[in-house]
């Protein structure tokens, strides 16, 4: 097995780091300092330098103006902006821009694509439903417009492909989609809804469609997030994404991308940790000498190698779509369990070595803990996905 990156991964890595070195991680106020979010907008300069890199452009097609690179080199860019806390919708534009490009309208690709990878447009996504505990698709309804949901339920009867499509209708979604990252700076949101029938669909929602509100929620991290109201939002039948699979694929890619940023704020706080402990000295000796501290920074180093190994075995079972004992689904669990243990046992031992300098608020120690525990959250804690596994290996039987 050949396990390096290709000339075009590693070609990606640079020219994210190039972007992000010159990123500052507290460069906002701190969460600790401020009663609501440290910011208003997102990092406008470095999206940017990110469309100006091509890197908002990696993932799509060459016909849409992009690389064409599949979902290792989308992480191996994630990792990188992690480092820094970069305050950008990367993974959530990148994510639902390739679910458009794989599932959706082959027109309204056309039109969005294009300029989603110059940079002029910004896409989030609600993954959270309503409380953030239960399936996102059940918290919000779509149906035919004209139809009531007794109708939509008569409908789902019909075998005819149109109707199942809900071609040359419009919809009509109601619901709430809570702790929406950057909701009030995306010019689009995906919106994850179930039908009549209970069949799962994805919707391309505008930020200023009628009937769409969004309130100030404020993230673990002093990010502006929003719950995303909808409230007879009409659009047209194209802005519906039909495929069976499109929201488990898209939920995966989330997930997957979420385990990138976990396995690169981890390696930026083992970095600090050590350049602290190798300088910070006790009984005139640097105290990363001390057996107790190099114990718990070699265990924290594996936990990094752990995360990192799974990260790359999920992001690849969904980039080539292969056959194992397992669907990639059970690859993303795993890969979520690591990021999300891994990643607060980092932190919590980088708090620990660094004594009562973690906390102080003019070292950026304390920002990356807030981070860590929004994404050891995010898309799920480790025992979700510990239980998700578990009923994937009941319903798949490994010989």
């Amino acid at each position: 097995m050949d396990f390096t990156f290709t000339e075009e991964q590693q070609a990606a890595t640079e020219a994210a780091r190039a972007v992000f070195s010159g990123v500052a991680p507290d460069a906002v106020p701190s969460p600790a300092l401020v009663p609501g979010a440290v910011a208003e907008d997102i990092d406008r300069p470095l999206w940017a330098g990110l469309a100006t890199g091509d890197l908002l452009s990696l993932t799509l097609e060459p016909e849409h103006g992009g690389a064409g690179l599949d979902l290792v080199a989308l992480c191996l860019v994630l990792r990188e902006s992690a480092k820094v806390l970069a305050r950008v919708p990367l993974l959530e534009t990148c994510a639902v821009a390739m679910a458009l490009q794989r599932y959706g309208d082959r027109g309204l690709a056309a039109e969005l694509l294009p300029r989603i990878g110059r940079g002029d447009l910004l896409l989030t996504v609600g993954a959270n439903g309503r409380t953030g505990h239960d399936p996102a698709e059940l918290a919000v309804t779509a149906r035919p417009d004209g139809a009531s949901d007794s109708d939509s339920d008569s409908d789902s009867d019909s075998d005819s492909d149109s109707d199942r499509n809900g071609a040359g209708t419009r919809w009509v979604l109601d619901g709430v989609q809570s702790g929406v990252p950057w909701a009030q700076a995306a010019d689009w949101i995906a919106v994850p809804a179930h039908t009549g029938d209970g069949r799962a669909v994805l919707a391309l929602v505008r930020r200023d469609d009628d009937g769409v509100t969004i309130a100030d929620q404020v993230s673990t991290n002093g990010e502006l997030f929003g719950e995303v109201g909808l409230s007879a939002v009409r659009i047209e039948a194209r802005r519906l994404i039909d495929a069976a699979d499109a929201w488990e694929w898209l939920r995966s890619v989330l997930t997957t991308g979420t385990c990138a940023l976990a396995l690169g704020l981890g390696e930026a706080v083992l970095a600090m940790t050590s350049q602290y402990t190798g300088k910070r000295e006790q009984f005139g000796f640097p105290v990363a000498t001390f057996q107790a501290v190099a114990v718990q920074a070699a265990d924290r180093y594996i936990d990094l190698r752990a995360m990192e190994v799974t990260l790359w075995q999920a992001a690849w079972r969904i980039a080539v779509g292969g056959r194992g004992d397992l669907p990639p689904a059970g690859d993303v669990a795993v890969a979520k369990i690591w990021a999300s243990d891994g990643v607060r046992r980092v932190v919590q031992t980088a708090q620990h070595l660094h004594g009562g300098f973690g906390a102080d608020t003019d070292y950026p120690l304390h920002r990356f803990h807030a981070w860590a525990k929004q994404i050891e959250l995010s898309l799920g804690p480790a025992a979700a996905h510990e239980e998700a596994l578990g009923d994937l290996l009941a319903a798949h039987r490994l010989d």
